[in-house]
């Protein structure tokens, strides 16, 4: 295709049609979902692909997913032979997918007349429970099997019919089966849409006119990110950072990379990170794939699709077997939510160093963890089980033109706070405080955004699993700029004893206990004076 072949006009038209697909699809996906992780929190992601599985256009949603599902869609292509109305559900993080709450549904979309697949949508929803040997499958692992129901990629429907003898299979293996099977009818319905709203543009535009600006803002995208790239000074930056521990040893776990810009490309080589570890904080070179996007696409000044055009100009290496491209039996519940965040805090710190005229405003690092906290148990209120999950904000890293934001998620998440009222109402708690933690943020020119607090107190006898980082470590700070203060996970029990718990736990609770999560500040930017210290 030659850039003359394109209107830009019509460029333009193409580019909102296909990212208001997506959004239309994650809109389907919120409103119909049962649990709140879902509907409250919007722990989900939407996008459109290809006839190849190269991403079109996402919607707005979370970055770890997106970056990381074109791997699930050419594993549902390569595995599955599909037909119109099929729809292929997987999670295994070794062909495509996380870790596996992330449960991703594929669907084909055929032009009229047309044997195979013109496009493809697909979704992704963190589910609250997949089984495993804990309540919301988020456990303290030292094998995936440990961690819940592995599913390959398999045709969920087969001809606009769900395959009920496979979905009582998944149900029988997870904790709250009716909460999932809400979830799952929600995912599919968003497909639907996908589907619908595609077959729409193509019978307005023609099969071959769509798939000729589908390739067009992949080109595009990648226009852009070359020049972004070649914005930058070449030479080569390196970086490092540690994970707290792996949930079994607490050493620290050293995640490296170094950064090569060579005119408009760029290569991150992540080589010299740790080996893969016993525990659960191991990610799958998707996850990996995921931070680089998600920093290099924030290089960039201008409204583009976020496609696969955006990676062409990037090379990422790493290393089977290490911490950023387990293999399996490896643990890996932790490593799609606190392992991704380290590696945007590295490649970025790599990108800060880097001077001249092009040189990005990078920011300070922001809490650098999830602060996932997972309860289940069975609610004295109903006799019912349930399964609760959810990510905490935290401060993000100041810049060099602004304070960090507060009590807000960063990089690789994008989800809501759950709201208090949907806490108590969904699940047997009582909220004693939620609130920010005032004072968190690294001093500097400019102040880190600080954490926050939730402090909830248990109505039923259940089990807690909390998976963080940041509680040994800092986030740094960058020209002078302080870290930001550590998180802080607590135990309150009915009896008055209070202890300290590290940042990766689980432990039994009674009614009456209470757990009380302090999560990061953000770091500073620049020296702190007397005006601008808080202290001052």
């Amino acid at each position: 295709m030659t850039q003359t072949t394109v209107n830009p006009i019509l460029l333009e038209v193409f580019k909102n049609r296909f990212s208001s697909i997506a959004e239309e699809m994650g809109v389907t996906l919120t409103r119909t979902a049962f649990s709140p992780n879902i509907k409250e929190r919007r722990d989900l992601s939407c996008a459109v692909f290809d006839a190849r599985g190269d991403m079109v256009a996402q919607a707005a949603h979370i970055p770890v997913h997106l970056g990381s599902m074109p791997m699930s869609v050419k594993a549902a292509i390569e595995h599955c032979t599909l037909a119109p109305g099929d729809m292929v559900m997987l999670n295994d993080p070794f062909k495509g997918g996380t870790h596996l709450p992330d449960i991703t549904i594929v669907a084909p979309v055929f032009a009229d007349g047309e044997d195979a697949p013109a496009f493809y949508v697909a979704n992704r929803a963190h589910h609250a429970d997949v089984g495993g040997m804990v309540s919301g499958s988020m456990p303290l692992s030292t094998s995936i099997h440990q961690e819940g129901i592995i599913i390959p990629p398999v045709r969920i429907v087969r001809g606009g019919t769900v395959d009920p003898e496979l979905m009582r299979l998944i149900l029988n293996n997870v904790r709250t089966p009716a909460e999932r099977e809400g979830d799952f009818a929600a995912q599919i319905m968003a497909n639907i849409t996908g589907t619908r709203r595609l077959g729409e543009l193509m019978a307005k535009y023609g099969p071959a006119q769509v798939a000729t600006y589908a390739e067009a803002l992949n080109d595009y995208s990648e226009r852009v990110m070359r020049a972004s790239i070649a914005a930058l000074p070449d030479g080569t930056y390196a970086f490092e950072d540690v994970l707290d521990g792996d949930g079994v040893r607490e050493t620290n776990v050293r995640i490296a990379v170094r950064v090569t810009i060579n005119e408009d490309t760029a290569t991150l080589d992540f080589t010299d990170s740790a080996d893969q570890v016993q525990g659960s904080v191991n990610a799958v070179r998707s996850i990996t794939i995921s931070g680089v996007l998600y920093v290099f696409r924030c290089l960039v000044g201008k409204d583009i699709p976020t496609n696969a055009g955006c990676m062409r100009p990037i090379t990422v290496i790493t290393r089977p077997g290490s911490i950023l491209d387990a293999l399996p039996p490896a643990a890996v519940a932790g490593g799609n939510v606190e392992t991704s965040q380290r590696v945007v805090d590295v490649v970025l710190g790599a990108l800060a160093q880097a001077g001249g005229d092009g040189a990005p405003a990078i920011p300070a690092a922001s809490q650098g963890t999830m602060n996932n906290t997972a309860i289940g148990g069975i609610d004295m209120r109903t006799g019912t089980p349930f399964a609760y999950y959810e990510t905490l904000a935290g401060g993000t890293g100041a810049g060099i033109h602004s304070d960090g934001e507060n009590a807000v998620h960063s990089h690789m998440t994008n989800t809501l706070n759950t709201p208090v009222e949907a806490l108590e109402y969904a699940y047997p708690f009582r909220v004693h405080e939620y609130s920010v933690r005032r004072g968190t943020g690294g001093e500097g020119a400019h102040h880190g955004g600080d954490g926050l607090i939730r402090e909830i107190e248990l109505l039923s006898p259940c089990e807690i699993t909390v998976l963080s980082e940041r509680r040994a470590t800092a986030p740094y700070g960058l020209a002078g700029g302080h870290p930001g203060t550590q998180g802080c996970n607590m135990l309150l029990r009915r009896n008055d004893e209070a202890k300290v718990m590290p940042g990766k736990f689980h432990a039994a609770l009674e009614v009456g206990d209470r757990v009380r999560i302090e999560t990061p500040g953000g770091g500073g930017y620049g020296t702190p004076d007397a005006k601008t210290s808080r202290n001052g």
